[in-house]
């Protein structure tokens, strides 16, 4: 059965009716020069059978590698409830859900997520979602420029602790729309930006500050006093999380003496597998004075005629449902399918579930960091408290040392050194609670063998 609906009457009918010879007519305002002859190098067709075979040869040629590179995506258990459910029907080919009484189902769900992220920042709303965590810092930024209305300069501060990626996406977003970004530097001995770095912009005209805890390095940040810091300036407060650790870490609702304004994240950890390019998915939370300056969608919940309950989009401030002028960004969908499995994630974890994971995780990176820097030339970067990931430093260029682990079947972390020169040889690793003190080990001489080498050649 052809998979093409139209048959060859079908197309003559409608090139008659536009009145062109043939499909070929179509295309004649592009040059000859610049048009296609052929695919070179397509392989014939395959039938469905080979294609299966094929595919399954691709997937077994990647192998399974022990990846401990974290660096903003993270591998973490899934139940397989997640996805079985994810994957039904009524989840997974459901579109936009523009008619509410046709919508419930999905309308409710975007609802109980609202819900669940908003408690877990600790902020009073939260929109359906956003494309992924750097973009939603940059939407974050914009929005700060809309609700600080003291402020005139649209100058965002910007810690280079920040997600060196969230950093170039907020730039790239926002910077042509007339935003500011301004690095703030970090001690190289603990890995933090320092409350004094801060001292400088006394009685400027600043927009707003951005706080990633734990920030890039997995390092804690003293949230507590850089909130306050901004708020006595009329500065706003954008915070940059990972979901998983607020199971356990302070929620950006309570930073400081009245809690950051704006909370983002990227919401992969919460039952989103590891993906090559994504597609993962950003969540925003904000106090209930910004809501109307919040882009996306937000559902809410009310009563109908016979005081059931029931779901709607409450607020849709994007440019398809109204003027373009007044609209506060051109976000043009939320990642519904993440948005389920982070859902349904989150209902089968629940807080104490989502603790545990948060602490198997950090004990396996400690038990990972105790294990590394036992291999003679490693040692720990930075000093003090940290979350699921540090920054050990090697005594060799860690571009060698990395493909070599690799041909070992071990992803052993990020190489630093095109993002922070400054640190040197430095190493961005990470453990997840799916990691076992066997493959710690596995890594640990793995690491060791490579060094040994290095050394002796």
């Amino acid at each position: 059965m052809a998979f093409i609906p139209h048959t060859e009457a079908d197309v003559a009918a409608m090139l008659a009716t536009i009145g062109v010879a043939g499909i070929e007519d179509l295309f004649d305002e592009i040059p000859a020069d610049l048009r296609v002859k052929s695919l070179a190098g397509v392989p014939p067709e395959l039938n469905e059978m080979q294609i299966g075979r094929l595919m399954t040869e691709r997937a077994r040629a990647d192998g399974a590698p022990l990846a401990f590179i974290g660096a903003g995506a993270y591998e973490h258990h899934i139940p397989a409830a997640v996805w079985a459910i994810s994957t039904r029907g009524e989840f997974y080919s459901a579109y936009t859900p523009y008619q509410a009484e046709a919508s419930q189902g999905t309308l409710q769900l975007i609802y109980e997520f609202q819900t669940m992220i908003a408690r877990l920042t600790g902020m009073e709303v939260a929109n359906a979602s956003m494309y992924d965590g750097a973009s939603a810092t940059a939407e974050a930024a914009l929005m700060a420029v809309r609700a600080n209305r003291k402020s005139k300069s649209a100058r965002i501060l910007v810690p280079t602790t920040l997600h060196p990626h969230y950093r170039r996406v907020a730039v790239t977003t926002a910077a042509n729309q007339g935003l500011k970004f301004e690095e703030l530097p970090y001690c190289t001995a603990e890995g933090v930006t320092p409350s004094a770095s801060l001292a400088r912009y006394d009685g400027q005209d600043i927009t707003a500050l951005v706080i990633q805890q734990p920030n890039f390095f997995g390092r804690l940040e003293d949230v507590d006093a850089l909130t306050d810091w901004a708020h006595a300036r009329a500065i706003l407060v954008i915070a940059v999380v990972n979901p998983t650790s607020l199971a356990l870490l302070k929620p950006p609702g309570e930073w400081g003496t009245r809690g950051a304004d704006i909370a983002v994240g990227e919401g992969q950890p919460l039952g989103v597998p590891l993906c090559s390019g994504g597609p993962y998915f950003g969540f925003m939370t904000t106090r209930m004075e910004y809501v109307r300056q919040m882009p996306g969608r937000i559902v809410g919940r009310t009563l109908d005629t016979a005081g059931r309950a029931g779901f709607a989009l409450t607020l849709q401030a994007r440019e398809q449902h109204i003027r373009r002028a007044k609209a506060t960004s051109n976000i043009c969908t939320n990642q519904g399918l993440l948005v389920t499995a982070a859902t349904i994630y989150m209902s089968l974890m629940g807080a104490r579930g989502l603790a545990r994971t948060a602490a198997a995780a950090h004990a396996r990176t400690r038990e990972l960091v105790a294990g590394l820097t036992r291999v003679p030339g490693v040692h720990l970067a930075f000093s003090g408290p940290y979350f699921h990931e540090a920054v050990l430093q090697l005594d060799r260029p860690v571009a060698p040392v990395l493909k070599s682990l690799s041909n070992r079947g071990i992803l052993g972390g990020l190489d630093l050194s095109g993002y922070f020169p400054e640190l040197g040889d430095a190493l961005l690793v990470c453990a997840t609670e799916t990691k076992t003190s066997a493959d710690i080990d596995r890594y640990r001489a793995g690491l060791s063998e490579v060094m040994q080498a290095a050394r002796a050649a």
